[in-house]
């Protein structure tokens, strides 16, 4: 009996979300009287023995006993009768129909970027159909443990996001489990159901084509360009023989960067949307690692990143590619407006997650967070009080404006700073002219930016952790298409001294995600630098073999830190 209680616990430790047309339905079961039927068969009243000891033998208020009581409901419905097994005219118990069908699903497991062995655990060993009563009911809730698992990989990841990074703030899709077993189990074909779990965006589904098309070109894959030092013209590597087949140049054993070569780097690059620059940094690697030369790990952690996202991206939404540093507004998934963004540094990185744009701030104030007040305000106010004025700053007591020459600093340090700090509104504020706020725990947003020379740069991570955003009044007229009162012109006639906020009268969904890999609608694959590591993080937590590392993304040219968010 041991080792049903441990099936019982296992069986809901995963939860699933699922797509528009599963919730709906997921959603209209209405709340009802439980009703628990008595068990009629041997093999029912070993289950209900099973259920019944896991469910009053865990303590009240606990995950466990939640779970045991959610199973055991589950099965008190449909008199504890198994979901899973079925019993022959001879007696024989057999898995069911819909059972052996999953179980194929299981075994092409990987076809899905999935490991089958997460799913093809010895607890559903098809010699237990010839063991007792115990053994029956042992399997029968461990194959529902396993289904469970396989639905929540194909739709929350098999990997938790959090265990990558703890800026990677990814909300799990719950599923009502009960409603998702009765629907595989009453099935003709559960594939399909389970089908309806993985997300349905056009690069997802791109990607797993890709991935399913792999094997068969793997034999014309070019090896990735490895990292390396940045390549200008003269400079000699051992590469560059590589980066001419790559970029179907004539043969040459030469490690010399030619005039021939550049060339050729500055037309890629500008088909690229790169810096055109002639010079081969990681960005330009990465580049040239997309195409044919994506490795099948890449097509697999990118896969595993969209089952992250939500189910919906929205009809209208901005979408954020980190490590491509731009953003997009979608209608419908087709691409309406795109423009180039800086993002976080590695150090201040940019955080992952969805929300919703709600409020436009004209001539903004700056909150300067208390990080940047501890770590560089508060020591240069110490040096000198008249800095805060010098950047057109207040510093705020009780919240209210405290002149920095009626403070006795000699009382002050840069640990036990007393004072908030903002900055006015004008034209050297840190957010420029414009925000787009969408509020949350992490105090990221989208916002314009005095400093317009970084735009230019193929790696764009300057920031303290917000987005900010090259050309923002196109962005907010294209963002406004919707708002009858709301326009680029209404917006740049607030321009001014004052702060002044407008609010939308629906929503934005807004995603700031990490795709090192995106498809266009030509099926093109472009690949994009690890700019956190987050990537190469995630490959290694899959277990997935990697032959020759990418390059990770990294400045070439250090650029002074800005006083900016």
């Amino acid at each position: 009996m041991n080792k049903v209680l441990v099936s019982l616990v296992a069986l809901v430790a995963a939860t699933v979300t699922v797509p528009p047309t599963l919730a709906q339905q997921l959603a209209s079961v209405e709340t009802s009287r439980v009703v628990i039927a008595p068990p009629q068969t041997a093999l029912a009243r070993t289950i209900k023995e099973g259920l019944s000891a896991a469910y009053y033998g865990a303590r009240p208020d606990t995950r466990a006993h939640e779970e045991a009581q959610r199973l055991y409901f589950l099965y008190g419905e449909r008199h504890f009768e198994p979901i899973w097994l079925s019993e022959t005219d001879n007696g024989k118990i057999t898995f069911s129909p819909a059972a052996s069908k999953i179980i194929t699903l299981f075994k092409n497991a990987a076809a899905e970027g999935l490991d089958p062995s997460d799913y093809l655990t010895p607890a559903i060993d098809a010699a237990r159909l010839s063991g007792d009563g115990i053994e029956l009911a042992t399997l029968e809730t461990a194959f529902s443990a396993a289904t469970m698992r396989y639905a929540d990989h194909l739709h929350n990841g098999r990997i938790d996001p959090q265990s990558i990074s703890v800026l990677l703030d990814i909300k799990r899709k719950p599923i009502n489990e009960a409603v998702l077993l009765e629907r595989l189990a009453k099935s003709s074909d559960p594939a399909a159901i389970l089908m309806e779990l993985e997300p349905q965006h056009r690069e997802f589904q791109a990607l797993k084509a890709a991935l399913a098309g792999f094997e068969q070109t793997n034999a014309a894959r070019p090896t990735p360009i490895g990292d390396g030092p940045v390549l200008r013209p003269g400079n000699s590597d051992a590469r560059l023989p590589a980066i001419r087949d790559r970029l179907k140049l004539a043969a040459s054993t030469s490690t010399l960067y030619d005039e021939l070569t550049v060339d050729a780097v500055r037309a890629f690059q500008e088909g690229q949307g790169l810096e055109v620059d002639g010079i081969i940094g990681p960005a330009t690697v990465a580049a040239l690692n997309g195409g044919a030369a994506t490795r099948r790990e890449d097509i697999i952690a990118n896969m595993e990143r969209w089952r992250w996202m939500p189910s919906e991206l929205g009809d209208f939404t901005v979408f954020v590619n980190i490590p491509e540093f731009r953003l997009s507004i979608l209608r419908n998934g087709q691409e309406e407006y795109t423009t180039r963004v800086v993002v976080g540094t590695t150090k201040n990185q940019t955080p992952i997650f969805s929300d919703s744009i709600r409020h436009v701030v004209v001539n903004p104030y700056w909150n300067v967070p208390s990080s940047i007040i501890r770590g560089e305000i508060a020591p240069a106010v110490l040096r000198n009080p008249g800095y805060t004025d010098s950047h057109n700053m207040d510093l705020l007591y009780n919240g209210s404006p405290v002149s920095p020459w009626q403070v006795d600093w000699s009382q002050v340090s840069a640990s036990n700073f007393p004072f908030r700090v903002r900055q006015r509104p004008g034209a050297g504020n840190a957010l420029g002219q414009i925000k787009f706020l969408f509020p949350n725990k992490h105090d990221v947003y989208l916002h314009d930016t005095p400093s317009k020379s970084l735009f230019a740069r193929s790696y764009r991570a300057f920031s303290h952790g917000c987005v900010r955003v090259q050309n923002p009044m196109e962005f907010a007229d294209a963002l406004m298409a919707n708002e009858p009162n709301i326009s680029r012109a209404s917006l740049e006639s607030m321009f001014g001294p004052s702060e002044r906020w407008v609010n939308p009268q629906t929503q934005i969904p807004v995603h700031l995600a990490y795709f090192t890999l995106r498809v266009g609608e030509d099926g093109t694959i472009r690949a994009f630098g690890d700019v956190y590591g987050h990537h190469e993080k995630l490959i290694a937590a899959m277990g997935l073999d990697v032959e020759t590392p990418p390059a990770i993304i990294a400045e070439a040219e250090p650029v002074p830190e800005e006083l900016s968010p």
